[in-house]
């Protein structure tokens, strides 16, 4: 049976492995063996995520030529990976990546701060903000003023409200995609809609193709669907994807699914260009792959410079290979619970019927709510405000962690809710566990990863300014502080972590 999902070249692999960045060495540092050497950048390139875990490497003798050592060195790094769990090989079928059993996968998001704490932790685990005011009052005033009528029925509308999936409708048809309601389902956010999307299309043991890394509480719930995640590494820079990477992946697992975020990726800020966005979806179209473009993130635009493209279904208008989520969560307020998916109307059809066995319908209140804000006209008020207030909070958390934390690498977003960054080579989930002591909560690397790729990453999200940011910074610095001295961090810190 196979075991590998992917496959990186020997050309690839040399590229990567060159590009690592190397510690200058320190006094009395000894020079490692050449095996020990290729042993250790493979590994750092699994736990940063550019290799994925689950794909087969190249042979001895072609890597040994694409980065001119001998057969031999590689032959023992190779074994060296295979004894530390990193590698595993069967003859006939190759060495693939993986990760120990010791590197465990936290199996949840972070679980909400609980109200005790509020005074004493700076919570950066979770990407949302607080309420705009007064723009959700409003909201439910409109909302109230618009019950009555819907008071005498049954409440349950499983497509959801004809007036929301008319509105959503028009918006995309504003944008360029012409779009009817029937082609709209109103769901319980989006998570809702990419859970139902999975059930529809992905069942146990189908492969999902996801970037890598990507939202940590998306991968859990393909997961826990019983579907297979295949990761594709994130390129470098502000546009994310790397083709090349994609086209393979799809032509060699033939995915059922892919999950995208094209529009301020989360985690790491990235905004797909258009070609991108036009080549995926020809290649997904072509390996009879549907694309599950997430954009959540595509209305938090900070920088005005900054032209959005086209949105991914404007390559597909039919809706048939290209299925869009929306949601009112990041761009208005998460505790509003609405979001919505785009699609064909057959498969609209299809999702609806499937939902009189999960949750029957979306709260009426609430969508009634939304469509008020956007029927008025002030939802583009209150995503106004909230880009000014992200804007804000960014810009002032990227100068304090660039005070107090100067080893740490990112690239600054031009949009979106969260910063990705490099922790100066230590472990991201040791000062996860490090700031629950000294008062910050910060998600570490490894849940945007597949199987515990990214140890050496941590995501910073903008939900702190001004004076709150300096302190958020200051305390990861003495998080850091800690884990570099090797201080104890206690067996309960560290359950509470991978719980």
């Amino acid at each position: 049976m196979q075991r590998w999902t992917s496959v990186v070249g020997a050309p690839q692999l040399a590229r990567q492995l060159a590009s690592q960045q190397q510690r200058p060495p320190r006094p009395g540092d000894r020079r490692l063996p050449a095996y020990r050497a290729l042993a250790d950048g493979i590994r750092l390139l699994v736990l940063e995520g550019r290799v994925p875990v689950a794909a087969r490497l190249p042979a001895e003798r072609e890597l040994a030529s694409a980065i001119s050592v001998s057969r031999t060195t590689v032959a023992a790094a190779y074994e060296a990976l295979r004894a530390e769990g990193f590698l595993e090989s069967r003859r006939g079928a190759g060495s693939w990546t993986a990760v120990p059993p010791g590197n465990p996968l936290p199996a949840r998001g972070l679980e909400p701060l609980p109200p005790e704490s509020l005074g004493t932790l700076i919570d950066l685990g979770t990407a949302a903000l607080n309420a705009p005011e007064p723009w959700v009052t409003r909201a439910v005033q409109g909302a109230l003023g618009d019950l009555p009528p819907y008071a005498t029925t049954h409440g349950d509308y499983p497509a959801g409200l004809p007036a929301l999936r008319a509105t959503i409708a028009r918006r995309y048809t504003e944008l360029g995609v012409p779009t009817m309601p029937e082609q709209v389902m109103v769901t319980t956010g989006a998570m809702g809609a990419i859970d139902a999307i999975c059930h529809l299309f992905a069942g146990r043991g189908e492969r999902v193709a996801v970037e890598s890394p990507s939202y940590a509480n998306i991968l859990q719930l393909i997961r826990e669907a019983g579907a297979r995640l295949v990761p594709v590494a994130m390129g470098k820079g502000v546009t994310g994807w790397e083709m090349e990477r994609w086209r393979q992946v799809l032509r060699e697992s033939a995915p059922r699914l892919a999950y995208v975020v094209a529009d301020f990726h989360n985690p790491t800020g990235a905004l797909a260009d258009e070609e991108r966005r036009r080549l995926l979806v020809d290649a997904a179209r072509a390996a009879g792959t549907v694309v599950v473009a997430d954009e959540t993130m595509r209305e938090l635009r900070l920088d005005e410079d900054v032209e959005l493209p086209r949105p991914m279904c404007a390559f597909d208008p039919a809706g048939s290979s290209v299925i869009t989520v929306g949601s009112a969560s990041k761009a208005f307020w998460a505790g509003m619970r609405i979001g919505w998916v785009r699609a064909a109307p057959e498969i609209i059809r299809s999702l609806v019927a499937a939902r009189a066995y999960a949750d029957l319908g979306t709260p009426v209140l609430e969508q009634l709510a939304v469509a008020w804000l956007m029927d008025t006209g002030e939802w583009e008020d209150a995503v106004a405000w909230r880009r000014a207030q992200a804007r804000e909070n960014r810009d002032a958390l990227v100068a304090a962690v660039r005070r107090e934390l100067p080893s740490w690498e990112f690239t600054v977003p031009a949009g979106g809710l969260t910063l990705w960054v490099r922790a100066g080579g230590l472990s991201g989930s040791r000062i996860a566990v490090a700031g629950e002591r000294v008062g910050v909560r910060v998600a570490s690397g490894p849940r945007f990863g597949v199987d515990g790729a990214f140890e050496g990453y941590v995501r910073l999200p903008f939900t702190v300014g001004g004076a709150l940011a300096e302190e958020a910074a200051s305390r990861l610095a003495d998080a850091v502080r800690l884990v570099e001295t090797g201080a104890p961090l206690g067996v309960e810190a560290t359950r509470a972590f991978v719980a």
